[in-house]
C-alpha cells in the first residue's frame, strides 16, 4: 500500500495494518496475548519507561493489538492519537479520571446515553460541578459556562430520542474560550460523520457499536483530533509538559486514565473490534437504508403516536443532520398509542430481538423507559421526553422487506 496517496474509508481501514511490518506477513494484527514485554538492553527498558523511544512497558498500558486498532481508529477519526478502553464508559470516565479535578466545572448536553447521565450523577457528588443543558441551542450552552468550565460534552445523536446538540456552533463557543469539546461519536460513528470537521477536541468511540458491529467485543477509544491547544488546558501535570504540547492531552490520558485506572482493552476484543470495523461502511450503508425505511413506514401508520428519526423532514434537527451527517443513523424510537402495550407489541416481532446493544447486524428492540433509564426514575424521563411506551430500535442489516413486514403485522391486534 503507497503510504503517501490519500485513499478511501474502508481501503485505508483494510490495508492500515500494512503501512507498519506485521509479523509473518500476517493480514490481520495477530493477537498478542502477553503482558510483558522483555528487552535484551535494560538501558532499552529503561528508555522506553521514560518515554525516550517508543515501547511496550507492561499490558495494562498497551499492546501491539492494541496499538494497530488504536492506528485505525485514528485513521477513521482524521486524530492526532487515540487511547483504547475496555469500554466505551471507560473511555467517558477517562476523561474525569485524568483532565478533570475539584472545583471544575463541565456543561453536558442533558440529552444523554443513561450510563453517561449516571456518571455525570456520580462525578456531581465527587466535587465536581456539572450543568446539564438543552445542547440543541448553543445559547444554553454558553449560558452555563463558567470560569471554571473545562469540558463541555454533547452527543452526536442522543441515545434514544435522537435530539442533535449544535454540534458546529458549539464547537466555535469552545474554540472561541479555551474549552476542551468532546464529542461522543458512538451514534454517529466516523464513518458517517468527524467530529473534528466541527472543532471537536476528543472524540468518544464506543466500539462495542458500529466501529466492531457485531456483537462479540466490548471496547471504548478517546480520539486526540489535534484541534485543541493544550498550553491554554490548565489541568496538564508538569510530568507530561516535557512532550511537544500536542501530546500533552493523550499522555496524560494514557497515564492516568489508562495506566493508573487500568481500564485496559484486552487484546482479544481489540482483534474482533479491528476485523469487524472493515465492514463498518457497508453495514452502516444497510442499517441507515432500513432504518430510514422502518421510521418511514412507522411514521405513516396511524397506531403510532411519534417517530424520533433524524431522516424523517419533521424532526427538530433535521436540517442539522442534513448538513452535517453522510446519513440518519441505524436507530431510532417511536411511541405507541394508548392501547397498546409495549410489551405485547415487542413481543408479537419475530425478527427484531429485545436486547441492550446498539449498532449489531441483527435488529434489536428496547422499551427505555422499564430496562435502560428505568434507574433514573419517572421525573428525569419525562425531562428527558422519554414516554413509558418508548421503544429504542438499532437496525441491522437484515433484508429490508423482511424488517418491514415484521414491525407491521406486529402492530395487528
Amino acid at each position: 500500500m503507497n503510504n503517501t496517496k490519500k485513499y478511501g474509508f474502508t481501503t485505508t481501514i483494510l490495508h492500515g495494518d500494512r503501512q507498519k511490518p506485521i509479523e509473518h506477513g500476517s493480514l490481520h494484527k495477530p493477537i498478542h496475548t502477553s503482558v510483558a514485554f522483555g528487552y535484551k538492553d535494560a538501558r532499552e527498558l529503561a528508555a522506553v519507561f521514560q518515554g525516550k523511544q517508543p515501547g511496550y512497558r507492561y499490558g495494562r498500558q498497551g499492546n501491539p493489538t492494541v496499538s494497530a486498532l488504536e492506528d485505525k481508529i485514528t485513521k477513521m477519526e482524521d486524530g492526532y492519537a487515540t487511547v483504547c478502553f475496555a469500554t466505551g464508559m471507560a473511555a467517558i470516565g477517562a476523561i474525569v479520571q485524568a483532565l478533570l479535578r475539584e472545583g471544575d466545572h463541565v456543561v453536558s448536553s442533558a440529552f444523554l446515553f443513561g450510563n453517561t447521565n449516571s456518571l455525570w450523577q456520580t462525578v456531581a457528588v465527587q466535587g465536581i460541578d456539572v450543568s446539564l443543558v438543552d445542547a440543541t441551542d448553543v445559547a444554553n450552552v454558553e449560558a452555563a459556562l463558567t470560569p471554571a468550565t473545562r469540558i463541555v460534552f454533547v452527543e452526536t445523536i442522543a441515545n434514544p430520542r435522537t435530539q442533535i446538540a449544535d454540534l458546529a456552533r458549539i464547537g466555535e463557543l469552545c474554540r472561541e474560550r479555551g474549552i476542551v469539546y468532546v464529542v461522543d461519536n458512538t451514534m454517529t460513528s466516523p464513518y458517517l460523520f468527524r467530529p473534528k470537521e466541527v472543532g471537536a477536541s476528543l472524540v468518544v468511540n464506543a466500539l462495542t457499536k458500529s466501529i466492531g458491529g457485531h456483537g462479540n467485543a466490548l471496547g471504548g477509544s478517546l480520539t486526540d483530533t489535534g484541534v485543541f491547544d493544550w498550553t491554554r488546558f490548565p489541568n496538564i501535570f508538569d510530568t507530561y509538559k516535557r512532550f511537544v504540547p500536542e501530546q500533552w492531552g493523550m499522555a496524560q490520558i494514557r497515564a492516568k486514565a489508562l495506566r493508573d485506572f487500568g481500564g485496559t482493552l484486552g487484546p482479544e476484543a481489540a482483534h474482533h473490534l479491528a476485523v469487524g470495523s472493515e465492514t463498518m461502511a457497508l453495514r452502516l450503508e444497510r442499517e441507515c437504508a432500513n432504518a430510514m425505511a422502518l421510521a418511514n413506514m412507522l411514521d405513516a401508520d396511524e397506531r403510532i403516536a411519534a417517530v424520533y428519526y433524524p431522516g424523517l423532514a419533521s424532526h427538530p434537527q433535521h436540517g442539522i443532520a442534513t448538513e452535517l451527517f453522510r446519513a440518519y443513523g441505524g436507530l431510532f424510537s417511536f411511541e405507541l398509542k394508548d392501547g397498546i402495550d409495549c410489551f405485547d407489541y415487542l413481543n408479537r416481532l419475530r425478527l427484531a430481538i429485545p436486547a441492550s446493544n446498539l449498532g449489531d447486524t441483527r435488529t434489536l428492540v428496547i422499551p427505555i423507559a422499564h430496562t435502560i433509564f428505568y434507574e433514573m426514575g419517572p421525573e428525569r424521563r419525562a425531562g428527558m421526553g422519554i414516554a413509558e411506551s418508548l421503544i429504542r430500535v438499532s437496525v441491522g442489516i437484515e433484508d429490508t422487506a423482511d424488517l418491514l413486514d415484521d414491525f407491521s403485522q406486529a402492530l395487528n391486534i
